[in-house]
Protein backbone atom coordinates (compact mmCIF):
# COMPACT_ATOMS: atom_id res chain seq x y z
CA UNK A 1 0.00 0.00 0.00
CA UNK A 2 1.57 3.21 -1.09
CA UNK A 3 0.98 6.66 0.21
CA UNK A 4 1.03 10.34 -1.71
CA UNK A 5 1.71 13.64 -0.51
CA UNK A 6 -0.54 14.96 1.70
CA UNK A 7 -3.46 17.05 0.73
CA UNK A 8 -4.85 20.14 2.69
CA UNK A 9 -8.14 18.95 4.34
CA UNK A 10 -10.96 20.94 2.80
CA UNK A 11 -13.05 23.20 4.92
CA UNK A 12 -16.87 21.20 5.20
CA UNK A 13 -19.40 23.21 3.01
CA UNK A 14 -21.70 23.69 6.03
CA UNK A 15 -19.19 25.74 7.86
CA UNK A 16 -18.56 27.85 4.40
CA UNK A 17 -22.23 28.18 4.28
CA UNK A 18 -23.09 29.29 7.80
CA UNK A 19 -19.98 32.00 7.30
CA UNK A 20 -21.93 33.28 4.24
CA UNK A 21 -25.47 33.24 5.93
CA UNK A 22 -23.97 35.47 8.92
CA UNK A 23 -22.16 38.21 6.79
CA UNK A 24 -25.45 38.36 4.63
CA UNK A 25 -26.90 39.19 7.94
CA UNK A 26 -24.94 41.42 8.65
CA UNK A 27 -25.55 43.90 5.64
CA UNK A 28 -28.93 43.28 6.12
CA UNK A 29 -28.63 44.93 9.79
CA UNK A 30 -27.10 47.36 7.79
CA UNK A 31 -29.34 48.22 5.29
CA UNK A 32 -32.29 48.32 7.98
CA UNK A 33 -30.80 50.73 9.57
CA UNK A 34 -30.14 52.71 6.33
CA UNK A 35 -33.76 52.71 6.10
CA UNK A 36 -34.57 54.11 9.49
CA UNK A 37 -32.35 56.94 9.28
CA UNK A 38 -34.17 58.23 6.36
CA UNK A 39 -37.75 56.93 6.99
CA UNK A 40 -36.63 58.99 10.22
CA UNK A 41 -35.53 62.15 8.92
CA UNK A 42 -37.44 62.64 5.97
CA UNK A 43 -40.47 59.85 5.46
CA UNK A 44 -38.39 57.91 3.03
CA UNK A 45 -36.13 55.48 2.33
CA UNK A 46 -32.70 56.94 0.97
CA UNK A 47 -32.49 56.86 -2.50
CA UNK A 48 -29.14 55.52 -2.41
CA UNK A 49 -29.59 53.03 -0.26
CA UNK A 50 -29.83 50.67 -2.75
CA UNK A 51 -26.08 51.92 -3.95
CA UNK A 52 -24.78 51.58 -0.76
CA UNK A 53 -25.92 48.18 -0.14
CA UNK A 54 -24.77 46.85 -3.44
CA UNK A 55 -21.43 48.06 -2.94
CA UNK A 56 -20.61 46.82 1.07
CA UNK A 57 -22.23 43.57 0.00
CA UNK A 58 -19.98 43.06 -3.14
CA UNK A 59 -16.87 44.02 -1.08
CA UNK A 60 -17.95 41.64 2.19
CA UNK A 61 -18.59 39.23 -0.87
CA UNK A 62 -14.91 39.83 -2.62
CA UNK A 63 -13.50 39.39 1.29
CA UNK A 64 -15.65 36.11 1.69
CA UNK A 65 -14.10 34.65 -1.39
CA UNK A 66 -10.64 35.40 -0.75
CA UNK A 67 -11.22 33.88 2.82
CA UNK A 68 -12.43 30.87 1.41
CA UNK A 69 -9.95 30.20 -0.79
CA UNK A 70 -6.57 31.62 0.98
CA UNK A 71 -7.64 30.91 4.56
CA UNK A 72 -10.70 28.24 4.62
CA UNK A 73 -10.30 27.56 7.95
CA UNK A 74 -10.49 30.85 9.71
CA UNK A 75 -12.72 31.75 12.17
CA UNK A 76 -15.79 32.31 10.92
CA UNK A 77 -17.54 34.80 13.09
CA UNK A 78 -14.78 37.14 12.35
CA UNK A 79 -15.37 38.86 9.58
CA UNK A 80 -19.13 39.07 9.90
CA UNK A 81 -18.43 40.88 12.99
CA UNK A 82 -15.83 43.52 11.72
CA UNK A 83 -18.45 44.19 8.83
CA UNK A 84 -21.49 44.53 11.08
CA UNK A 85 -19.38 47.65 13.18
CA UNK A 86 -17.86 48.98 9.71
CA UNK A 87 -21.23 48.72 8.45
CA UNK A 88 -23.03 50.80 11.51
CA UNK A 89 -20.22 53.15 11.26
CA UNK A 90 -20.94 53.90 7.60
CA UNK A 91 -24.86 54.33 8.55
CA UNK A 92 -23.93 57.15 11.68
CA UNK A 93 -21.81 58.99 9.01
CA UNK A 94 -24.39 59.21 6.01
CA UNK A 95 -26.71 60.12 9.44
CA UNK A 96 -24.29 63.15 10.28
CA UNK A 97 -24.05 63.97 6.95
CA UNK A 98 -27.81 64.22 5.85
CA UNK A 99 -28.21 66.64 8.49
CA UNK A 100 -29.26 70.10 7.74
CA UNK A 101 -26.84 72.09 9.71
CA UNK A 102 -23.85 74.13 8.64
CA UNK A 103 -22.00 72.78 11.92
CA UNK A 104 -18.44 70.45 11.22
CA UNK A 105 -20.28 67.29 12.18
CA UNK A 106 -22.54 67.88 9.86
CA UNK A 107 -20.72 69.35 6.52
CA UNK A 108 -17.50 67.19 7.13
CA UNK A 109 -19.18 63.62 7.46
CA UNK A 110 -18.84 61.88 3.88
CA UNK A 111 -19.81 58.10 3.79
CA UNK A 112 -18.70 57.82 -0.38
CA UNK A 113 -15.56 58.72 0.94
CA UNK A 114 -15.90 55.95 4.04
CA UNK A 115 -17.20 53.56 1.56
CA UNK A 116 -13.56 54.30 -0.56
CA UNK A 117 -11.67 53.82 2.59
CA UNK A 118 -13.45 50.58 3.07
CA UNK A 119 -12.94 49.03 -0.39
CA UNK A 120 -9.13 49.80 -0.05
CA UNK A 121 -9.21 48.50 3.26
CA UNK A 122 -10.92 45.04 1.93
CA UNK A 123 -8.49 45.08 -0.93
CA UNK A 124 -5.54 45.67 2.02
CA UNK A 125 -7.33 42.75 3.96
CA UNK A 126 -7.12 40.46 0.54
CA UNK A 127 -3.95 41.15 -0.20
CA UNK A 128 -2.04 40.27 3.34
CA UNK A 129 -4.27 36.66 3.25
CA UNK A 130 -3.06 36.02 -0.42
CA UNK A 131 0.95 37.24 -0.22
CA UNK A 132 1.48 36.31 3.57
CA UNK A 133 0.78 32.55 3.25
CA UNK A 134 2.52 31.64 6.78
CA UNK A 135 2.35 34.26 9.15
CA UNK A 136 5.47 32.82 11.28
CA UNK A 137 7.16 34.02 8.05
CA UNK A 138 6.94 37.45 10.40
CA UNK A 139 9.27 36.31 12.78
CA UNK A 140 12.43 36.73 10.76
CA UNK A 141 11.48 39.86 10.09
CA UNK A 142 11.27 41.09 14.06
CA UNK A 143 13.83 44.01 13.98
CA UNK A 144 12.80 45.43 10.55
CA UNK A 145 9.61 45.52 11.71
CA UNK A 146 10.92 47.51 14.45
CA UNK A 147 12.89 49.25 12.80
CA UNK A 148 9.76 50.33 10.22
CA UNK A 149 7.62 50.99 13.40
CA UNK A 150 9.91 53.62 15.20
CA UNK A 151 9.82 55.43 11.71
CA UNK A 152 6.17 55.53 11.25
CA UNK A 153 6.37 56.90 14.65
CA UNK A 154 8.72 59.81 14.07
CA UNK A 155 7.87 60.64 10.64
CA UNK A 156 5.31 63.25 11.40
CA UNK A 157 8.48 65.49 12.64
CA UNK A 158 10.25 65.49 9.27
CA UNK A 159 9.57 68.85 7.78
CA UNK A 160 8.01 69.61 5.00
CA UNK A 161 6.31 66.02 5.62
CA UNK A 162 4.46 66.18 8.90
CA UNK A 163 1.30 68.14 9.54
CA UNK A 164 0.00 69.28 12.61
CA UNK A 165 -3.57 69.37 13.03
CA UNK A 166 -5.84 70.28 15.90
CA UNK A 167 -3.22 70.64 18.39
CA UNK A 168 -1.25 67.08 17.54
CA UNK A 169 1.48 66.87 14.77
CA UNK A 170 0.61 63.17 14.11
CA UNK A 171 -0.14 63.29 10.46
CA UNK A 172 2.05 63.42 6.92
CA UNK A 173 0.79 64.59 3.51
CA UNK A 174 -0.13 67.67 1.50
CA UNK A 175 -2.29 69.93 2.93
CA UNK A 176 -5.23 69.93 1.45
CA UNK A 177 -4.56 66.70 -0.89
CA UNK A 178 -4.22 63.99 1.48
CA UNK A 179 -3.15 63.00 4.76
CA UNK A 180 -2.17 60.35 6.37
CA UNK A 181 -1.22 58.86 10.05
CA UNK A 182 1.40 56.71 10.14
CA UNK A 183 0.85 55.67 13.86
CA UNK A 184 -2.04 53.57 13.07
CA UNK A 185 0.37 51.46 10.77
CA UNK A 186 3.77 51.87 13.68
CA UNK A 187 1.54 49.77 15.84
CA UNK A 188 1.01 46.88 13.72
CA UNK A 189 4.86 46.70 12.59
CA UNK A 190 6.01 47.43 16.68
CA UNK A 191 3.59 44.14 17.80
CA UNK A 192 4.87 42.23 15.34
CA UNK A 193 8.37 43.09 16.45
CA UNK A 194 6.84 42.98 20.26
CA UNK A 195 6.15 39.47 19.72
CA UNK A 196 9.46 38.46 17.57
CA UNK A 197 11.71 40.00 20.73
CA UNK A 198 10.10 38.53 23.49
CA UNK A 199 10.01 35.19 21.94
CA UNK A 200 13.53 35.50 21.96
CA UNK A 201 14.30 36.96 25.22
CA UNK A 202 11.01 35.52 26.82
CA UNK A 203 13.65 33.29 29.29
CA UNK A 204 16.29 36.31 29.85
CA UNK A 205 13.28 38.31 31.09
CA UNK A 206 11.08 35.43 33.16
CA UNK A 207 14.13 35.40 35.84
CA UNK A 208 13.93 36.43 38.96
CA UNK A 209 15.96 39.03 41.17
CA UNK A 210 15.23 39.91 44.40
CA UNK A 211 11.35 39.05 46.33
CA UNK A 212 9.50 42.02 47.75
CA UNK A 213 6.94 41.09 49.98
CA UNK A 214 4.86 38.44 48.04
CA UNK A 215 6.38 39.55 44.22
CA UNK A 216 10.23 38.30 42.42
CA UNK A 217 11.05 41.03 40.86
CA UNK A 218 12.98 41.13 37.90
CA UNK A 219 16.81 41.75 37.65
CA UNK A 220 17.56 45.20 37.24
CA UNK A 221 20.18 44.60 34.19
CA UNK A 222 16.69 43.04 32.26
CA UNK A 223 14.99 46.60 32.87
CA UNK A 224 16.24 48.02 29.64
CA UNK A 225 13.72 46.93 27.60
CA UNK A 226 10.43 48.12 29.59
CA UNK A 227 12.75 51.83 30.37
CA UNK A 228 13.05 51.87 26.24
CA UNK A 229 9.38 51.71 25.43
CA UNK A 230 8.62 53.82 28.01
CA UNK A 231 10.72 56.69 26.92
CA UNK A 232 9.33 56.06 23.45
CA UNK A 233 5.94 56.54 24.44
CA UNK A 234 6.97 59.68 26.98
CA UNK A 235 8.65 60.86 23.31
CA UNK A 236 5.60 60.58 21.80
CA UNK A 237 3.55 62.52 24.08
CA UNK A 238 5.94 65.23 24.45
CA UNK A 239 6.84 65.73 20.90
CA UNK A 240 3.67 64.49 18.74
CA UNK A 241 1.34 65.69 21.57
CA UNK A 242 -0.48 62.02 20.43
CA UNK A 243 -1.89 60.64 24.26
CA UNK A 244 -3.49 57.98 23.06
CA UNK A 245 -0.86 56.51 20.43
CA UNK A 246 1.86 56.44 24.02
CA UNK A 247 -0.60 54.97 26.38
CA UNK A 248 -1.64 52.68 23.27
CA UNK A 249 1.82 51.32 22.74
CA UNK A 250 3.44 51.28 26.20
CA UNK A 251 0.04 48.83 27.82
CA UNK A 252 0.77 46.36 24.46
CA UNK A 253 4.07 46.03 25.40
CA UNK A 254 3.50 45.89 28.76
CA UNK A 255 0.75 43.29 28.12
CA UNK A 256 3.06 41.08 26.04
CA UNK A 257 5.39 40.85 28.60
CA UNK A 258 3.52 39.67 30.72
CA UNK A 259 2.19 37.19 28.47
CA UNK A 260 5.41 36.07 27.62
CA UNK A 261 6.89 35.59 31.10
CA UNK A 262 3.70 35.14 33.42
CA UNK A 263 5.16 37.92 36.10
CA UNK A 264 3.17 39.99 37.46
CA UNK A 265 5.98 42.37 38.43
CA UNK A 266 6.37 43.74 35.12
CA UNK A 267 2.63 44.97 35.30
CA UNK A 268 3.42 46.75 38.37
CA UNK A 269 6.46 48.10 36.96
CA UNK A 270 4.70 49.27 33.48
CA UNK A 271 1.89 51.14 36.18
CA UNK A 272 4.01 52.67 37.97
CA UNK A 273 6.30 53.89 35.16
CA UNK A 274 3.43 55.17 33.45
CA UNK A 275 1.90 57.05 36.44
CA UNK A 276 5.59 58.54 37.33
CA UNK A 277 5.16 59.47 33.53
CA UNK A 278 2.02 60.92 33.98
CA UNK A 279 2.60 63.41 36.88
CA UNK A 280 5.88 64.37 35.04
CA UNK A 281 3.72 64.90 31.87
CA UNK A 282 1.41 67.43 33.53
CA UNK A 283 3.77 69.40 35.65
CA UNK A 284 5.92 70.35 32.42
CA UNK A 285 3.50 70.16 29.58
CA UNK A 286 0.13 72.71 28.93
CA UNK A 287 -1.55 70.34 26.51
CA UNK A 288 -1.34 67.12 29.70
CA UNK A 289 -2.72 69.46 32.17
CA UNK A 290 -5.10 70.90 30.06
CA UNK A 291 -6.48 66.66 29.77
CA UNK A 292 -6.32 66.41 33.13
CA UNK A 293 -8.23 69.65 34.49
CA UNK A 294 -10.59 68.45 31.88
CA UNK A 295 -11.00 64.99 33.39
CA UNK A 296 -11.59 66.16 36.66
CA UNK A 297 -13.81 69.00 36.08
CA UNK A 298 -15.50 68.96 32.73
CA UNK A 299 -18.34 71.21 34.05
CA UNK A 300 -16.12 74.02 34.33
CA UNK A 301 -17.28 77.31 32.42
CA UNK A 302 -13.53 78.16 31.74
CA UNK A 303 -12.46 75.29 30.54
CA UNK A 304 -15.88 74.34 28.22
CA UNK A 305 -14.62 77.96 26.58
CA UNK A 306 -11.33 76.80 26.03
CA UNK A 307 -9.19 75.56 22.81
CA UNK A 308 -9.33 71.86 23.27
CA UNK A 309 -11.58 72.53 26.61
CA UNK A 310 -14.51 70.40 27.52
CA UNK A 311 -17.50 71.39 25.09
CA UNK A 312 -17.05 68.29 22.73
CA UNK A 313 -16.96 65.98 25.97
CA UNK A 314 -19.78 67.47 27.63
CA UNK A 315 -21.55 67.80 24.76
CA UNK A 316 -21.43 63.92 24.09
CA UNK A 317 -21.61 63.13 28.00
CA UNK A 318 -25.23 65.39 27.41
CA UNK A 319 -25.70 63.27 24.06
CA UNK A 320 -25.64 59.73 25.54
CA UNK A 321 -27.74 61.17 28.52
CA UNK A 322 -30.78 62.06 26.11
CA UNK A 323 -30.39 59.00 24.50
CA UNK A 324 -31.49 56.58 27.78
CA UNK A 325 -31.28 53.23 28.22
CA UNK A 326 -33.23 52.65 24.30
CA UNK A 327 -31.77 56.12 22.43
CA UNK A 328 -33.77 58.28 20.54
CA UNK A 329 -34.28 56.48 17.64
CA UNK A 330 -31.98 56.58 14.32
CA UNK A 331 -32.22 59.90 12.99
CA UNK A 332 -34.08 61.44 15.53
CA UNK A 333 -31.33 62.41 17.57
CA UNK A 334 -29.05 65.45 17.75
CA UNK A 335 -25.72 64.34 17.38
CA UNK A 336 -24.13 67.12 14.93
CA UNK A 337 -24.05 69.55 17.94
CA UNK A 338 -21.24 66.90 19.31
CA UNK A 339 -17.54 68.43 17.63
CA UNK A 340 -16.35 65.85 15.85
CA UNK A 341 -19.62 63.27 16.23
CA UNK A 342 -18.23 61.46 12.68
CA UNK A 343 -14.65 60.58 14.11
CA UNK A 344 -13.66 60.80 18.11
CA UNK A 345 -17.11 61.03 19.03
CA UNK A 346 -19.13 58.69 16.59
CA UNK A 347 -19.60 56.18 19.76
CA UNK A 348 -21.34 59.20 22.12
CA UNK A 349 -23.28 59.81 18.70
CA UNK A 350 -24.12 56.59 18.76
CA UNK A 351 -25.36 56.22 22.17
CA UNK A 352 -27.78 59.60 21.84
CA UNK A 353 -29.42 57.21 19.03
CA UNK A 354 -29.33 53.33 19.75
CA UNK A 355 -29.12 54.13 23.72
CA UNK A 356 -26.79 52.29 26.10
CA UNK A 357 -28.92 48.94 24.78
CA UNK A 358 -27.28 49.96 21.45
CA UNK A 359 -23.76 50.69 22.90
CA UNK A 360 -23.84 47.55 24.86
CA UNK A 361 -24.25 45.12 21.61
CA UNK A 362 -21.80 47.39 20.13
CA UNK A 363 -19.24 46.55 22.98
CA UNK A 364 -20.52 43.05 22.50
CA UNK A 365 -19.41 42.59 18.97
CA UNK A 366 -16.17 44.41 19.89
CA UNK A 367 -15.94 41.57 22.86
CA UNK A 368 -16.50 38.67 20.48
CA UNK A 369 -13.88 39.98 18.05
CA UNK A 370 -10.88 39.89 20.79
CA UNK A 371 -12.12 36.77 22.42
CA UNK A 372 -11.99 35.01 18.84
CA UNK A 373 -8.26 36.44 18.12
CA UNK A 374 -7.40 35.26 22.36
CA UNK A 375 -9.03 31.89 21.68
CA UNK A 376 -6.51 31.51 18.65
CA UNK A 377 -3.68 32.16 21.13
CA UNK A 378 -4.74 29.48 23.09
CA UNK A 379 -4.93 27.42 20.41
CA UNK A 380 -1.79 28.15 18.70
CA UNK A 381 1.04 25.57 18.09
CA UNK A 382 4.27 27.96 18.48
CA UNK A 383 5.21 30.95 20.65
CA UNK A 384 5.15 33.60 18.41
CA UNK A 385 1.89 32.80 16.86
CA UNK A 386 0.77 33.08 20.50
CA UNK A 387 2.22 36.31 21.17
CA UNK A 388 1.35 37.62 18.38
CA UNK A 389 -2.83 36.65 17.99
CA UNK A 390 -2.75 37.98 21.57
CA UNK A 391 -0.50 40.92 21.23
CA UNK A 392 -2.77 41.85 18.10
CA UNK A 393 -6.20 41.36 20.34
CA UNK A 394 -5.27 42.83 23.22
CA UNK A 395 -4.42 46.22 21.15
CA UNK A 396 -7.72 45.95 19.92
CA UNK A 397 -9.12 45.87 22.90
CA UNK A 398 -6.94 48.23 24.39
CA UNK A 399 -7.97 50.90 21.85
CA UNK A 400 -11.75 50.54 22.43
CA UNK A 401 -11.06 50.85 25.94
CA UNK A 402 -9.43 54.09 26.01
CA UNK A 403 -11.57 55.63 23.27
CA UNK A 404 -14.67 54.49 25.42
CA UNK A 405 -13.10 55.47 28.49
CA UNK A 406 -12.38 58.65 27.24
CA UNK A 407 -15.84 59.12 25.64
CA UNK A 408 -17.66 58.63 29.29
CA UNK A 409 -14.90 60.65 31.10
CA UNK A 410 -14.01 57.36 32.85
CA UNK A 411 -10.43 58.15 32.07
CA UNK A 412 -8.87 61.55 30.33
CA UNK A 413 -9.51 61.93 26.32
CA UNK A 414 -6.87 60.72 23.96
CA UNK A 415 -7.75 61.49 20.78
CA UNK A 416 -7.98 57.84 19.49
CA UNK A 417 -10.79 56.64 17.15
CA UNK A 418 -13.44 53.98 17.77
CA UNK A 419 -12.57 50.77 15.30
CA UNK A 420 -14.01 50.39 12.07
CA UNK A 421 -17.00 53.28 13.14
CA UNK A 422 -15.35 56.50 13.11
CA UNK A 423 -14.12 58.13 9.72
CA UNK A 424 -10.98 58.44 8.52
CA UNK A 425 -9.06 56.05 6.40
CA UNK A 426 -5.57 55.24 8.30
CA UNK A 427 -7.52 53.79 11.40
CA UNK A 428 -9.60 51.75 9.07
CA UNK A 429 -6.66 50.81 6.72
CA UNK A 430 -4.82 49.48 9.66
CA UNK A 431 -7.51 47.78 12.09
CA UNK A 432 -8.40 45.88 8.27
CA UNK A 433 -4.90 44.92 7.86
CA UNK A 434 -4.91 43.41 11.46
CA UNK A 435 -7.76 41.59 11.07
CA UNK A 436 -6.43 39.83 8.24
CA UNK A 437 -3.59 38.87 10.27
CA UNK A 438 -5.84 37.29 13.17
CA UNK A 439 -7.86 35.60 10.61
CA UNK A 440 -4.62 33.99 9.32
CA UNK A 441 -3.82 33.20 12.53
CA UNK A 442 -6.97 31.37 13.50
CA UNK A 443 -6.22 29.49 9.93
CA UNK A 444 -3.42 28.14 11.60
CA UNK A 445 -4.44 27.69 14.75
CA UNK A 446 -8.22 25.79 13.81
CA UNK A 447 -6.71 24.10 10.59
CA UNK A 448 -6.90 20.15 11.21
CA UNK A 449 -3.73 18.15 10.02
CA UNK A 450 -3.16 16.73 6.36
CA UNK A 451 -4.19 13.60 5.28
CA UNK A 452 -2.16 11.33 3.49
CA UNK A 453 -4.48 10.01 0.52
CA UNK A 454 -4.04 6.13 0.07
CA UNK A 455 -3.48 4.41 -3.33
CA UNK A 456 -5.32 1.29 -2.20
CA UNK A 457 -8.49 0.98 -0.71
CA UNK A 458 -9.99 3.98 -1.16
CA UNK A 459 -9.26 5.16 2.23
CA UNK A 460 -7.89 7.88 4.08
CA UNK A 461 -5.84 8.25 7.03
CA UNK A 462 -4.19 11.15 9.37
CA UNK A 463 -0.92 11.70 9.31
CA UNK A 464 0.59 11.65 12.49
Amino acid sequence: MSEVAPAPVPMPAKRRMAQLVMLAFAVLITMGAYANVGLAMDGAIPSGMLTYGLSLGGLMLAAYLVLAKFAPWADPLILPLVTLVNGLGLVMIFRLSETDSDLPSATLASPNTQLLWTLIGIVLFSLTLIFLRDHRALQRLTYTAGAAGLFLLVSPLIPFLGQEINGARIWIGVPGVFSLQPAEFAKLALVVFFAGYLVAKRDVLALAGRRLLFIDLPRARDLGPVLITWGVSLGILVLQKDLGSSLLLFGTFIAMLYIATQRISWVIIGILLFLCGAVLAGMVFSHVQLRGAVYLDPGNPELYNAIGGSEQLMQGLFAMASGGVLGTGLGQGHPELIPLAFSDFIFAATGEELGLTGLMAILMIYALIVQRGLRASLAARDPFTKLLSAGLSFLLAWQIFIIVGGVTNLIPLTGLVTPFMSQGGSALLANWILIALLVRMTDAARRPPPQAIQNEGMTQVFQR
